[in-house]
């Protein structure tokens, strides 16, 4: 971790970055200093074979960096590619760039903000992270704390049971995927959960992150990458925060950001999330199980990009009897091909109170923004 301190007459600036761990590649196409400090820059994958080649163009592999920062932060960007095409999304942010010559851009921000850095359209784009400064208090000694420290590790399967936190430091990179079953859980820090290993649904667990049976579950501030399948699924959960999370995914099909499953309170908010499948969908089946209803869900304050199908899917694979209290709000679509919001209410099952509002919306698709009717289930 570096930590650096910048003052003016205005604002007191504090950067800090976390240096990329040995045995990581780092993205070739672009270099990031924020505050005059370095931030590594990594790669993601996308459409790991048996993938490859489909008629869909994501645009290839892209690059993402994180660092921390409060106050007024100069960034200065550094890309391979021409930015005679340069767009920096959100528009609603309004950033406004200086682009010093062909290939170098600087850019204020006077807030932590996630922006996609393009500078052409789809291809190799930057998703750039400027998170809030941490302010988990976590020790490493601590007997309720799975740690793990700068730098690449594989240890495949966490399970976490109630009462503790999981804690991924800035610049490590941890391969593997978790289990979290219990009550009053937490995973947190600034670092990366990578499932880019594991080919097409053979994760050890079947998840990036699989909460099962859990209350008072919280998930903060990491970066997931590359998921196998379905990457946050909340089941049969109750009281659920999911805050500042970015997902870097499309990697393979079927990778869904967040899917709450018979789960009720869950709270998924100033999120990143680019995915080939849904990036938000809830499901009210659980094969073999308990159908319970999935209500009080909100997402809000979250930046939302899907390659190949829904940005919110409501009601496929489910038989729950309703789905209610659902608000989805404040969100920038940034990329999108299909129906944003597919509202789709499998057999008996109903939708009831489901808000949307404040949503800005750019992609290449040319389909409707809501489809609302009843469907048979195919599950």
């Amino acid at each position: 971790m570096i930590v650096g301190l910048a003052f003016s007459a205005v604002s007191r600036a504090e950067v800090i970055t976390y240096p990329g761990p040995a045995g990581e590649t780092s993205s070739s196409n672009w270099q990031v200093q924020a505050g005059g400090q370095k931030v590594d820059v990594y790669a993601a994958r996308v459409l790991d074979p048996p993938f490859a080649g489909k008629q869909w163009d994501y645009g290839g592999d892209y690059s993402f960096a994180n660092f921390d920062m409060s106050g007024r932060v100069e960034v200065r960007i550094v890309s391979k590619q021409s930015l005679k095409n340069l767009v920096i999304r959100p528009r609603s942010f309004a950033i406004q760039p200086t682009v010093e010559d062909d290939h170098t851009l600087v850019l204020t921000l006077e807030e932590p903000r996630k922006l996609s850095i393009e500078p052409d359209g789809r291809k190799a784009p930057l998703l750039l992270f400027a998170n809030p400064l941490e302010t988990d208090e976590v020790r490493s000694n601590d007997e309720n704390v799975v740690y793990f420290g700068p730098g690449v590790q594989k240890p495949e399967k966490i399970v976490l049971e109630s009462n503790q936190t999981l804690y991924l430091a800035g610049g490590s990179v941890v391969k593997a995927e978790v289990l979290a079953r219990g009550n009053n859980i937490r995973i947190c820090g600034r670092g990366i959960l990578d499932g880019s290993d594991w080919q097409w649904r053979k994760g050890p667990v079947g998840n990036l992150i699989a909460v099962r049976n859990s209350t008072n579950v919280e998930i903060t501030g990491i970066t997931l990458r590359g998921s196998s399948h379905w990457s946050i699924v909340p089941k049969h959960c109750q009281g659920v925060t999911i805050r500042n999370v970015k997902l870097c995914n499309s990697r393979v099909q079927n990778d869904d950001g967040i899917n709450p499953c018979n789960s009720q309170d869950v709270l998924i908010t100033d999120c990143f999330i680019r995915s080939d499948d849904d990036c938000v969908a809830l499901k009210g089946l659980d094969f073999g199980g308990r159908n319970n209803n999935v209500e009080r869900i909100t997402v809000e304050n979250c930046i939302l990009w899907c390659d190949r199908a829904r940005i919110f899917l409501l009601g496929h694979e489910s038989r729950a009897q309703y789905m209610r209290n659902i608000t989805l709000r404040n969100l920038d679509i940034i990329h999108f091909t299909m129906t944003p919001f597919l509202l789709e209410p499998g057999e008996d099952m109903r939708l009831q109170d489901i808000t949307i509002e404040d949503i800005r919306i750019h992609g290449e698709g040319q389909r409707q923004f809501i489809r609302l009717r009843p469907v048979v289930n195919q599950y």
